[in-house]
């Protein structure tokens, strides 16, 4: 039976199944069962909680085994060395997998298939079994998609395409705009398909968030191609598959496209089949439409030959092959075109693609493009939105805003909404983006703003539910810099931040005290909330650390809005490394980049060596570098989350997804790299600070951290001296050497001045 595939917006897909239920009948509707299975690593913790084995030792064997498709315990026992040792070394935990290998497999839990759902030609319980989840939620078939085709019931799959929601909330809040200003709203499904801006657009492959044109390697595609009409759309969602790439379809495309050659018909009568892909066979519907021009088929007879090919049955292509060329010869074309022909499709059919579904994405991805062109601002705020729970892509995504030059405001309790929305061109980051912050402390904070803006910390606890905003939601609130507007303090983010968390329980007392207050109808004679918050802001508070802020920011947000772990060492790493991972491009030699170790994941070859793929930030741009064999082992240890790491490396495509990958063949910390590429430190100074007691203070300093194995390894120290006569530089000697250290360098800014200490590179 065939399979029907529609795509909804994420949010009303529902409203789609309960209209289908109206439709039909509810007796005759039904959603599909899936089997939940015990594998590999829940199969482990399942059978350890069962036997009363402590939590960490489960934990710590389900980690042990590789997180694959496909994994089974036999294959993980073969490929881990360390996880053949821990049951070997453990009693217990050969007892959980004697037990885990004989449960491995069988059904742990029946659920609800996302989007798949039957409809009968009459009730339901006729052709399948059926059960009702608990509380009569659902009715579900007891069999799964398989066994439900298998009992002659056509399956749908109702699915939830986010491009959909996007270009929903984007629309929405055009509309909403051009409303306020008196103008017409915007009709997505009427917008002019031969828009020479959004063509223009594309032809710059900026495509990062336009519907199936955001990977590296269609952005690649599309500069060869240089689209200039919708058909050249289409055929790009098509051309992009293994298929069409090996095979030389996309060279042709290309080519003939941009008139480097000629167009050529495998027969004249296909002009007005193959006129729009410049003779190239690129759909399936090419193949029928080929047939029906060439052999006279019939539209039946053309799909059977689309899914003969398409399955490769060779009993069924050698009865199509017969009849082919037998209509050919009635219509007159000579049987060794017709033969070289049907070959052509044969082969070609192997990797041909749906035209419809190719166009009907293509027009998702000209609509996309379309408003990203026209509305920037609104459209990135609803991709942002569709995204705000997947931490890494909403990191990619600010990162192009910001290159779009489209500013991202931080969260705002007085300004932000629970998604991110779009104001006179920048974009303010949504309430629910931050970790923390449900749903339902969003709807309470922006309800009562409706009254007014909040004024300071007091104010927004006497008039938040506290059972919405307790405690924990206020701190994150505070670390993800969504309340740094209620601060009666402008010296800077770590002043802030610090006055507001210190704050935080005195608030709560106050605002819950004058609650008691009113219910009560007392008044408090002693100078009240006001006073208090007014006394609390006159006592000093130390600022947090830099650092601190930003962990604050990393933990609530995901990423840093207000500065970066990267910023201390950015100006000195673009001397050796002057690349940005967003600008990196494929080729030959080895490059430098630079970054953020944001996450990390370890493993073992079949053959039992190490290795790793470890994510690097650098702020515009993240990039998985893989660390293999000897290299791995080399550096390994210095494979850890928020350190900065300088990577020698080649970079490549991925050979799926067409994103770019580095194989790292070198790995330095900032220490190391200071020593690879030459590094100084210098210290700025003049005469008359050279009169006093500075280089006494000088050896001091240096006499901490002077190598005192091999003098080469350390970095040279430098003074830069000046008068009012002269400037030079002094070079200390080799016995002055240093280890060039991150404490080294803030003892020499704390004792000379911040701006008078720097590092230097001499290449």
């Amino acid at each position: 039976m065939p399979d029907l595939d529609i795509d909804f917006c994420m949010e009303r897909r529902d409203e789609v199944i309960k209209h289908v239920g109206e439709l039909y009948g509810s007796d005759a509707v039904s959603q599909i069962a899936t089997f939940g299975t015990m594998a590999a690593k829940a199969v482990v913790r399942d059978v350890a909680r069962v036997q009363g084995k402590p939590y960490g030792l489960a934990d710590r064997l389900s980690k042990m085994i590789p997180f694959e498709v496909g994994m089974t315990l036999e294959k993980a026992v073969a490929q881990e060395a360390e996880l053949r040792e821990f049951i070997d070394e453990s009693d217990d935990v050969a007892e959980i997998m004697d037990m885990a290998y004989r449960l491995e497999g069988l059904v742990r839990n029946v659920g609800r298939h996302a989007g798949g759902v039957v409809i009968a030609p009459s009730t339901l319980e006729t052709y399948v079994p059926l059960y009702t989840e608990t509380l009569g939620a659902a009715t579900v078939t007891q069999f799964d998609k398989d066994d439900v085709e298998e009992a002659g019931l056509v399956k749908f799959d109702f699915l939830g395409l986010k491009t959909l929601t996007i270009i929903d909330w984007a629309v929405t809040d055009v509309n909403c705009s051009r409303e306020r200003c008196g103008e017409e709203p915007i009709d997505i499904r009427t917008i002019p398909l031969d828009d020479e801006s959004t063509y223009e657009f594309l032809r710059s492959a900026e495509t990062t968030a336009i519907f199936q044109l955001e990977s590296e390697g269609m952005k690649d595609l599309i500069r060869r191609l240089l689209p200039d009409n919708i058909n050249d759309v289409i055929a790009l969602v098509a051309l992009f598959r293994p298929g069409p790439l090996q095979s030389g379809a996309v060279d042709d495309y290309i080519s003939r496209k941009h008139r480097k050659t000629p167009v050529n018909y495998p027969h004249p009568r296909l002009e007005s089949v193959l006129s729009t892909t410049y003779g190239v066979m690129l759909y399936q519907e090419d193949v029928m439409s080929v047939s029906q021009e060439l052999a006279g088929f019939s539209l039946g007879q053309a799909d059977l030959l689309r899914k003969a090919m398409g399955k490769k049955i060779p009993e069924e292509m050698a009865k199509m092959r017969a009849t082919f060329l037998e209509g050919a010869a009635a219509n007159e074309v000579d049987k060794t075109v017709a033969t070289s022909i049907f070959d052509q499709m044969e082969k070609f059919a192997g990797y041909a693609f749906n035209k419809a579904h190719s166009a009907a994405y293509a027009m998702l991805s000209f609509q996309t493009a379309w408003l990203k062109t026209h509305y920037p601002a609104e459209f990135m705020a609803a991709v942002l939105s569709a995204d705000m729970q997947n931490i890494d892509k909403v990191v990619m995504l600010v990162d192009e805003t910001s290159r779009m030059g489209i500013h991202v405001n931080p969260p705002d309790v007085n300004q932000s909404e629970f998604k991110f929305r779009a104001v006179d061109g920048s974009i303010v980051f949504g309430l629910g983006a931050v970790r923390g912050i449900g749903e339902g402390p969003v709807r309470s904070i922006t309800t009562e703003r409706k009254q007014g803006n909040f004024v300071d910390l007091q104010d927004f606890c006497n008039r938040v539910d506290a059972r919405r905003a307790n405690k924990k939601v206020i701190e994150a609130l505070i670390r993800s810099g969504s309340m740094d507007s209620l601060a009666q303090s402008t010296s800077g983010f770590d002043q802030i931040r610090a006055e507001l968390l210190s704050g935080i329980h005195e608030s709560i007392q106050g605002a819950e005290q004058s609650a008691r207050d009113r219910s009560v109808g007392m008044q408090d004679m002693f100078g009240g909330l006001e006073d208090r918050a007014a006394d609390r802001a006159s006592r000093p508070v130390q600022a947090m650390e830099p650092q601190k802020r930003l962990e604050g920011e990393k933990e609530t947000l995901g990423l840093y809005l207000t500065g970066h772990p990267i910023d201390d060492y950015i100006d000195e790493i673009r001397t050796f490394c002057p690349t940005k991972i967003a600008h990196l491009r494929p080729g030959p030699g080895i490059r430098i980049i630079a970054g953020l170790v944001v996450s990390n994941r370890s493993r073992r070859s079949r053959r039992g060596e190490g290795m790793a793929f470890v994510v690097l930030d650098d702020q515009s741009g993240r990039v998985e570098v893989s660390v293999f064999g000897d290299i791995y082992t080399e550096h390994h240890r210095k494979l850890i989350k928020d350190a900065v790491l300088i990577v020698e490396g080649t970079v490549h495509p991925d050979e799926y997804s067409g994103d770019l990958k580095v194989r790292a063949g070198a790995v330095y910390t900032i220490e190391e790299a200071r020593r690879r590429f030459c590094g100084q430190i210098e210290i700025s100074t003049c005469d008359q600070e050279m009169r006093g007691d500075f280089p006494i203070r000088l050896r001091e300093t240096l006499d901490l951290y002077r190598r005192q194995i091999d003098s080469s390894e350390g970095c040279e120290v430098t003074i830069a001296y000046q008068n009012e006569e002269a400037t030079g530089r002094v070079i200390l000697g080799e016995a002055w050497r240093v280890q060039p250290s991150d404490q080294l360098l803030a003892s020499l800014r704390e004792e000379f001045g911040a701006s008078a200490v720097h590092f230097r590179y001499s290449t």
